[in-house]
């Protein structure tokens, strides 16, 4: 709809005037000369204008809706077509009266009456000369009052400063028209066609976006000059007002233009998407918003996700930073907050599930069933943290997975085996390219489940480096004070892992942190005796192998006491894999001869055991015999369980050396020093002759010079060996001992006792000599790894030399 062609007296300005308008005044000198000659009515029809002041000279459109206005109007038309116009104080006022008007006004001539099909009356009316109101006649049907001329004063023809601001002001009207995009371009043509410099001043000052009071300040001005001065002030501020509105409007547009070519080039990438069968970024978030409404996570952590996801949708999608958000809020909502498996509290059924997976190991089961009653009870109850301590391949890590059965939760197992990065447990900041958060939280999120049974293997080869101590890391985790809150550099916010069951397994306690151990329960997995081993050989390994081989139990048995001779043959081990492994080549012989189609006995024997494995090859621990003097049956804890070792000593004739062989560590160096030193000190009581340690030189060897050996565990061993070399007596037969000693002669407790009691019983040890403190460590051993075996408890060597000498002297024994 077009815009009309005059405005109500409201919002009345000369820039409403467009193009389409029927006049653009414009006055010349004799004009104005003409209208100064014009003789001042004694009384005018007043006419109160809203909102704009009419200037001398200048056209304007105006619109009269009151019923005083429309008959003073009807009125003047009718007459003389001359009225007063005064612009009100206040424009609120819809009755004016003399004190609410103006006194300086303009007298105006009517030059053309509308009538509008509202009612309302328009009337285009010209300024003549200004006038003050002298007295208020009547204010009936219409305001009538006497008026006076007011003079205005000129400057002379040739006023330069007068010049100047008549010609800025021309100047920056042209300025402002150019600038203004509401000002038709007709403005300047009549701008530039005014030759009255008091018309021009009129001109201007009616059309300035200024206040009715500034207008009417103007107005009031009787000296041209100074009105053409404060006219030229307020146009240079509406001049600066333009331009910084254009400055603004300008960057707006620019930051539009920018704006509007982005979200175009996205809606074409997303419909790009779409076609290629893609998931818009739109789609991501609002698909992030439906599966975060499913997690069961805290105000603490919803905040944060909801903050997370407002910074995500305020990216743009191709800068780096996008993606790497992503994948934080996607981590967020894979991560199992508050998620728990639900535990299966029947007891009978965990026991015969333990049992069924693996022979033996009653520590562990015990302290899991125990774990099972006490959350039974309380059900809020935090895991505990267990580290299974023994040799390899006796079941540490596959009991894990047991007990998750057991248990109904969900299994995880974490390989720390070599691990050096302390960012592997924690994760790295998200700041960095490729951040990705610690394997416990990776373990978690796979797990899906807040409260697994998390297996950490082989803690205790964790190792250091530059890049942190992961082991120090580790100390979060496993603290159950702390690991309600543990914190994951990636997540950068605690997760709760107290209902997590950890469980560590070592081989070796020695090399874990003190701080670390010290966190953890300790069980010791020890080593199996040989006739548990022939029951996991039966229960478990040869079904497996012939599971795995495609074979089923018709197709090969081993009976009993074959399983035992492979297992005494050709394994030398705590554990069972070497086992595994021998069984694997009889199941694959089989395997083999079914295929061939060639026969073979299903029922395996010696003689099969011999051609398929070969010859024995482990028969070296089995206990010798006691004809040589000096040579002693010692115990020993290595890495993989339980051995025994044989102390050999030998005279020759000398100055009263000592020689010590068999790579021997530091500690047992010293154990001989001390037994031969003993020896020395109590060599009446031993009845042996004290020159002989000045004619003869003593060396003593421990076979198997490759191996290296240290420890005080050979003390009483090698003492013993010492006094039957310089009694030149017998040892008693099938014994064995371990123990450390002192320069006093007392025996003290050592380590490592069931291995060592499981080693002799290989050998076929009868009896053995130990510390009388160590009885406590016999007495946690279950009575059928005792069966056969004799112990002599002693806290003195006098003691060990009673037991282990006895009276009879060697075959060909030398004379000292």
């Amino acid at each position: 709809m077009a815009r009309s062609k005059f405005t109500s007296l409201d919002r009345l300005s000369f820039q409403e005037f467009d193009e389409n308008s029927e006049l653009i005044p414009l006055m010349t000198t004799e004009d104005e000369k003409e209208i100064n000659n014009e003789l001042l009515p004694e009384t005018l029809p007043i006419l109160s204008l809203r909102n704009t002041v009419l200037f001398p000279g200048v056209v304007i459109p105006i619109t009269a809706g009151r019923d005083k206005s429309i008959k003073l109007i009807d009125d003047a038309n009718k007459g003389s077509k001359v009225i007063g116009v005064v612009s009100q104080k206040d424009e609120t006022i819809e009755d004016p009266t003399a004190k609410d008007i103006h006194e300086t006004g303009t007298v105006a001539r009517i030059l053309k009456v509308l009538k509008m099909p509202d009612g309302n009356t328009t009337v285009i009316i010209q300024g003549k000369k200004r006038f003050k109101v002298a007295e208020v006649i009547t204010e009936e049907p219409y305001m009538n009052a006497t008026v006076r001329e007011v003079p205005e004063s000129t400057p002379i023809s040739n006023n330069e400063e007068f010049s100047a601001i008549i010609d800025s002001i021309k100047e920056l009207a042209l300025q402002i028209i150019k600038q203004s995009p509401n000002i038709p371009s007709e403005a300047s043509f009549a701008i530039n066609n005014i030759e009255s410099n008091s018309f021009l001043v009129n001109f201007v000052s009616s059309n300035m976006n200024i206040s009715v009071e500034a207008k009417q300040k103007l107005l009031e001005t009787n000296d041209l000059q100074e009105r053409a001065l404060e006219t030229l002030k307020y146009m240079n501020i509406e001049f600066q007002k333009l331009e910084l509105k254009n400055d603004i409007q300008s960057k707006v547009q620019s930051d539009m233009s920018q704006q509007q070519r982005e979200y175009f080039l996205h809606q074409q990438m997303k419909t790009i998407q779409e076609e290629l069968g893609g998931v818009s970024y739109e789609e991501e978030v609002d698909e992030m918003k439906v599966r975060a409404k499913s997690k069961k996570w805290d105000d603490k952590v919803k905040n944060h996700f909801e903050k997370e996801l407002a910074k995500m949708q305020r990216m743009n999608p191709q800068v780096a930073e996008y993606s790497i958000q992503r994948n934080y809020l996607d981590l967020f909502l894979d991560l199992p907050w508050n998620e728990f498996s639900k535990d299966k509290f029947d007891l009978k059924r965990a026991k015969r599930i333990l049992d069924r997976d693996h022979y033996g190991l009653d520590d562990v089961k015990r302290r899991i069933i125990e774990y099972l009653a006490v959350l039974k009870l309380r059900n809020d109850m935090k895991s505990p943290i267990l580290c299974l301590y023994g040799p390899p391949g006796v079941g540490k890590t596959s009991l894990g997975k047991s007990i998750a059965e057991a248990l109904g939760r969900e299994y995880v197992r974490m390989s720390l085996g070599g691990l050096r990065d302390e960012a592997e447990i924690r994760g790295h900041r998200k700041t960095y390219i490729g951040a990705m958060p610690g394997r416990i939280l990776q373990s978690l999120k796979k797990a899906g489940t807040s409260n697994p049974v998390f297996v950490l293997d082989e803690i205790d080869k964790l190792s250091n480096s530059h890049q942190g101590d992961p082991s120090s890391a580790m100390l979060e985790v496993l603290d159950p004070e702390q690991n309600s809150e543990f914190y994951d550099n990636f997540l950068e916010m605690g997760f709760d892992l107290s209902k997590v069951m950890f469980i560590a397994t070592s081989n070796n306690l020695s090399t874990i942190q003190p701080a670390l151990r010290d966190r953890m329960e300790i069980i010791n997995v020890t080593g199996y005796t040989i006739e548990e081993k022939v029951e996991i050989g039966k229960r478990h390994l040869l079904p497996k192998q012939l599971k795995e081989h495609g074979l089923n139990a018709d197709h090969l048995k081993i009976a009993k006491p074959q399983l035992e001779k492979i297992v005494e043959g050709y394994t030398r081990e705590s554990g069972v894999r070497g086992l595994e492994k021998q069984i694997a080549k009889m199941v694959r012989h089989a395997a083999k001869n079914i295929a061939m189609e060639e026969d073979y006995n299903i029922k395996v024997t010696n003689e099969d055991i011999i051609e398929v494995l070969g010859g024995p090859k482990l028969e070296r621990d089995k206990y010798e015999n006691n004809d040589v003097a000096g040579v002693v049956t010692g115990l020993a804890w290595t890495s993989v369980g339980g051995d025994i070792l044989f102390i050999e000593s030998i005279l020759s004739k000398g100055k009263g050396a000592l020689n010590i062989t068999g790579n021997l560590g530091n500690v047992m160096k010293e154990s001989a020093t001390i037994a031969m030193e003993y020896i020395k000190a109590n060599a009446d009581t031993f009845g042996i002759d004290s020159d002989v340690f000045d004619k003869y030189n003593v060396h003593i060897h421990v076979p198997e010079g490759a191996t290296p050996k240290d420890g005080p565990s050979a003390g009483i061993t090698m003492l013993t060996s010492l006094v039957s070399l310089f009694t030149q007596r017998k040892v008693k037969k099938s014994l064995a001992m371990t123990g450390e000693i002192t320069l006093r002669g007392k025996v003290l407790p050592v380590g490592g006792i069931k291995e060592k009691i499981l080693a002799a019983k290989r050998a076929r040890i009868k009896e053995i000599i130990l510390c009388k403190e160590n009885e406590r460590d016999i007495k946690e051993i279950k009575e059928e790894y005792l069966k056969g075996l004799t112990f002599h408890y002693v806290s003195d060597m006098s003691e060990v030399i009673d037991i282990a000498i006895t009276k009879q002297k060697v075959k060909n024994a030398k004379k000292l």
